[in-house]
């Protein structure tokens, strides 16, 4: 069974330099990836697979050295992301979805997360060592069961820095089998409404959150585009963004947890 587990960091001021710059030479190698599939389908109507995409990364380390600086699995895990990207599109171009949303260039500060699949970390109590960065200290608020496969480290809206470990092993929190069923569906005008008749109505925080939102982004959309005052209004909107965000998964996990409960 896979499971996450998501962790506050704690890293420095030059660490976050490092992270940046690493976010941004990803940002690159997104972007070139993406070009290049782009310009090959367009001028020569051919595919360019992943593993073709992935052969390129050695050729742009010598035009661009920076790139060095970076894990090589990162950069590997970005080509993949393109990839994913352009399979997730075809699938929507089959299902003859009317906008199938081609795959976007990212913009600057658009790119907010890179991920080690396999290797070039370490984990030891509540520091985490990260190849080409050093290490890191994180708020180890629960501990860390089973194998890490997978870690991603990600930059908030609000420029908070987040780890997450995917593990795959055994979790020692096993339920007892139960025959109940229940179907779900997650509504607009309620939370959710269950198959046996029951609503689960929008908290009212969670509506005062998003109606707070709504205020500070108009009031952020009529200021003059540049200046000091949208800045702030901008900085003030991520913040509500990711209060309404945690607040929503908060309450999500936690009624997830009591229907389960509620079926053993």
């Amino acid at each position: 069974m896979a499971k996450v587990f998501r962790y506050r960091l704690k890293p420095t001021k030059a660490q976050i330099a490092k992270l940046n710059d690493q976010l941004e030479l990803c940002r690159w190698v997104y972007n070139e990836t993406l070009a290049m599939r782009k310009s090959a389908f367009e001028q020569e109507g051919k595919s360019v697979s992943y593993f073709e995409s992935k052969r390129m990364l050695p050729i742009w380390k010598e035009s661009k050295p920076e790139l060095k600086s970076v894990h090589s699995q990162v950069l590997q895990d970005v080509v993949l992301r393109v990839n994913l990207a352009f399979k997730a599109f075809f699938r929507r171009v089959q299902s003859g979805e009317e906008d199938p949303g081609y795959p976007r260039f990212k913009g600057k500060n658009r790119y907010d997360s890179i991920s080690y699949p396999q290797s070039g970390f370490s984990v030891d109590g509540n520091t985490l060592w990260l190849s080409k960065i050093g290490e890191i200290k994180f708020w180890l608020h629960r501990p860390i069961e089973g194998f890490v496969k997978r870690l991603t480290i990600r930059r908030s809206a609000t420029k908070k820095w987040y780890v997450s470990f995917l593990i795959e092993g055994s979790i020692n929190h096993p339920l007892a089998p139960s025959q109940k069923v229940v179907g779900i569906d997650m509504g607009i005008l309620n939370f959710a409404v269950l198959s046996d008749g029951e609503f689960i109505e929008n908290p009212r925080f969670l509506l005062a959150d998003e109606e707070r939102l709504k205020k500070a982004q108009s009031k952020r959309d009529m200021l003059p585009k540049g200046s000091p005052q949208r800045r702030k209004a901008s900085k003030a909107v991520s913040h509500l963004y990711e209060k309404v965000t945690n607040r929503r998964e908060d309450f999500a996990q936690r009624l997830s947890r009591q229907w389960i409960t509620d079926m053993g």
